[in-house]
């Protein structure tokens, strides 16, 4: 057993630990807090603690548990509400109140609730990683599939059926080696390995959010990657939310990394009551949440980061589309560089490590859409959703500028745009996805097959009117001529109509992608007709007169069953207004 020679915040150094080797989880001092094994040398082993250290002294004991840190996997993570290293929350509170108290640990999973198993294969029958020989119902929502562990390959010898806790065998295996193995319903896996896959698939599947701005300009395939940096204010979390709830996933897995209390209890508070739009059941039926606030030990953040992108693979390797919320990576990038410093470590740009991109891209790399090892081949995806909280907005800094380099969409939020009340605050200058053309046949072939010819039409109506917005400084709107008025008209409407987006609002709130193609033609439509009238020489005064300008600015407000017949008709009001000005003149 070692002991405590030196103590620095969250890192602790200690020596003659029996056994130990990188990333050991060891119980540190009298208190028995929980410390991983970040560095040896010699007989000596640095650790960092995911507790607060105040209160112990050199020469307390450092026991070794000879495990990496991992996780318990299996049913119950389900509406579950976990903290950075998955001590379930809401156990402790019953346990010690609204405190965690040091060295107090609970079991993730409940050990003393039975699941009712039902297996899918038989006595006799040979199975192979990862492929599934039973499912559990978890919750009205999701069907937990219990799978044959990594590494075991073997013919069943027994598997039984009925009501079992998590820690019960289920199944045995006679192995290829010649030896047994016992199958429960969890199993554990280390946070910091990767669960492998067969193989990766192509991004070629959006996934479809409800999110106007996002589904029609900057969509995310299944399986990709997404930054939102932005400043105080901007939105951040607000579109994480309406992510968890909208876009089309099966599991939710939501990692509040280092952020403020308020935020992190808003959440806690709200998931728990809001109601899945899918099912109608609770949201949290198909959520894990992970709380780690900025006044939680430093070195937890880090953790957390990692328990949550594995909790997500064990759900996408049962063959689930999952969405991975970490919000925010800033916080994660400050807890590596507070420990950084107290470790000694050579400090990169603004006293991060060294080694900050490549933890981002590690992170980042563990997303995808991958057929896991398996017999029959099953498919699932996990996408992550990052959100990066830049000081004063500035996305030179390091850890913006080391999650743009390995994700492919950039969700950019604007502070101005937000003072405005233009919420999502996704500015459409600055933002790109670069998955848009890889996506663009499914939406020509899922949505219309004048999709792209739209999109591109009203992304350069939008550049045009930035470009405008220079000259009407200098010379005013009514210097210009008449075509470049239509473009500010067209471009406003845009703006005011399509891209602004109420979170509140019962009907606004979601926008399937047939009704954003809907809005999206009949605005476009209506530039195309008054730029027809004003060759004319209709002026764009009379233009403005057109009633159908009301009925598109009222699109957002109809609900989904009533838009076809709504945009039927607004399509045939602007071919029959423009024809009857036109007529008049």
């Amino acid at each position: 057993m070692g002991k405590i020679v030196r103590i620095s915040g969250p890192v602790v150094i200690a020596e003659d630990i029996e056994g130990v080797r990188m990333f050991d989880v060891v119980k540190v001092g009298d208190a028995g807090l929980v410390g991983e094994v970040i560095r040896l040398d010699g007989k000596r082993a640095t650790v960092q603690v995911y507790e607060d250290t105040s209160g112990i002294r050199p020469g307390e004991k450092v026991e070794n548990t000879h495990r990496p840190l991992s996780v318990d996997l299996g049913p119950g993570l389900l509406t579950s509400i976990y903290d950075g290293i998955q001590r379930p929350l809401d156990v402790i509170r019953q346990s010690s109140g609204d405190f965690i108290r040091r060295g107090f640990t609970a079991s993730p999973l409940n050990e003393g609730k039975e699941w009712d198993f039902t297996p899918s294969v038989k006595k006799g029958e040979r199975v192979s990683e990862g492929q599934v020989i039973g499912t559990v119902p978890e919750t009205g929502i999701i069907l937990h599939k219990v799978m044959v562990p990594f590494g075991l390959h073997g013919v069943v010898s027994s598997i039984k059926s009925g009501n079992f806790k998590v820690s019960d065998t289920i199944c045995t295996l006679d192995l290829d080696d010649g030896g047994k193995a016992e199958i429960r319903l969890k199993q554990e896996w280390p946070v910091r390995v990767a669960r492998k896959v067969l193989r990766k698939l192509p991004p070629d599947i959006p996934l479809i959010t409800g999110q106007r701005v996002i589904d029609s300009f900057f969509p995310v395939a299944k399986g990709g990657t997404v930054a939102v940096p932005g400043p105080f204010g901007s939105g951040k979390t607000v579109v994480q939310h309406q992510l968890s709830k909208w876009a089309d996933s099966d599991i939710v897995v939501y990692v509040g990394c280092g952020e403020r209390g308020n935020e992190m209890t808003e959440i806690l508070t709200t998931f728990p009551e809001l109601q899945d739009p899918k099912s109608g059941k609770p949201l949290m039926e198909r959520t894990v949440l992970i709380a780690n606030t900025s006044n939680m030990p430093v070195a937890a953040r880090e953790a957390s980061i990692y328990t949550g992108i594995t909790i997500a693979e064990y759900y996408r390797d049962m063959g689930y589309n999952v969405a991975l919320m970490a919000d925010s990576t800033s916080r994660w990038a400050e807890a590596l560089r507070e420990i950084s410093g107290r470790l000694e470590e050579m400090p990169g740009e603004e006293g991060y490590p060294a080694y900050l991109g490549r933890r981002l891209s590690e992170f980042y790399e563990r997303s995808g859409n991958s057929i896991v090892v398996s017999d029959d081949e099953r498919n699932g995806s996990i996408t992550i959703v990052g959100a990066v909280s830049p000081p004063g907005g500035d996305i030179s800094e390091p850890v913006s500028q080391n999650t743009l380099r390995v994700t492919r969409v950039f969700w950019a939020l604007d502070s101005s745009l937000a003072s405005r009340r233009h919420f999502p605050s996704i500015n459409w200058l600055n933002s790109y996805s670069l998955y848009h053309d890889e996506l663009l046949p499914w939406f020509n072939k899922n949505v219309a097959e004048d999709w792209s010819s739209i999109y591109s039409e009203a992304m350069g109506l939008l550049q045009q009117e930035a470009e405008l917005q220079e000259v009407v400084q200098l010379v005013g709107y009514d210097a210009l001529p008449e075509k470049e008025k239509n473009v500010l008209d067209i471009a406003r409407i845009l703006r005011e109509d399509f891209l602004q987006q109420s979170a509140f609002d019962e009907i606004d709130q979601y926008c399937s992608i047939r009704k954003q193609y809907g809005m999206l033609k009949c605005i476009v439509e209506l530039g195309r007709a008054q730029s027809i009238a004003l060759d004319n020489g209709i002026s764009m005064s009379q233009l403005q007169n057109m009633s159908v300008r009301q009925k598109i600015s009222r699109m957002k407000e109809v609900k989904e069953n009533e838009f076809p017949s709504y945009f039927e008709e607004t399509l045939n009001m602007i071919h029959d207004q423009s024809k009857k000005i036109l007529e008049v003149e």
